[in-house]
């Protein structure tokens, strides 16, 4: 168990501690459980810079380090959209629905396709695009935005949800291409004859 797996894995500890202080907030008002939640999820959040450096600074890539940190990532995200799906007012804006069926849609569609061209072609080749990083980054602002209630321009949030959605969209097409091109490449996919 490498330090940086270590601090993954504490990222994973503080999501369910967000979520149960956000709700505590958004049911009460109660602005201790609000700066609790928000200092958990930007923890976590700062924490993905730092178990990444460790791993390249200090040598310690590892295989379950490659699934935990982008799982660590998608639950940090996918709990702070999920919870701002719900009418949380007045406390917390809430994000448009189209935009959590995006992103959960994407995120289901990616998770069934890795296993499908895992068991067929028996290991799965994931090229990081921008369109990945810009989409990830759009959401996380966003969130950030809701979660900071700064409404003090509503246009840029409106922005930054457009962005979130087109670029999760877009990345999520592009992994599906590179998908179906790992399956049509291997003889799996090739007709049978009888």
């Amino acid at each position: 168990m490498t330090t940086a797996n270590k601090i993954t894995i504490l990222r994973i500890l503080l999501i369910p501690f967000f979520v149960v202080e956000m709700i505590y907030y958004v049911r009460t008002g109660n602005a201790a459980c609000w700066l609790a939640g928000l200092l958990a999820f930007a923890i976590a959040a700062i924490l993905d810079g730092v178990d990444g450096y460790v791993a390249r600074h200090y040598n310690q890539w590892s295989e379950l380090g490659t699934i935990l940190d982008p799982l660590a990532d998608k639950l940090l995200l996918v709990s702070a959209i999920v919870l701002l799906s719900f009418d949380n007012a007045p406390y917390l804006r809430q994000i448009p629905l189209w935009l959590t069926g995006v992103i959960i849609g994407r995120d289901l569609l990616l998770g069934i396709g890795a296993v499908v061209v895992r068991l067929v072609v028996g290991n799965i080749t994931v090229r990081p695009r921008l369109t990945g990083k810009l989409a990830t980054v759009f959401q996380m602002l966003a969130v950030s935005w809701i979660l900071l209630h700064w409404d003090f321009h509503r246009g840029l949030l409106e922005i930054l949800l457009l962005g979130a959605g087109i670029f999760t969209t877009v990345s999520g097409l592009f992994y599906i291409w590179d998908g179906m091109k790992q399956l049509g490449a291997h003889p799996a996919s090739s007709p049978v004859k009888k």
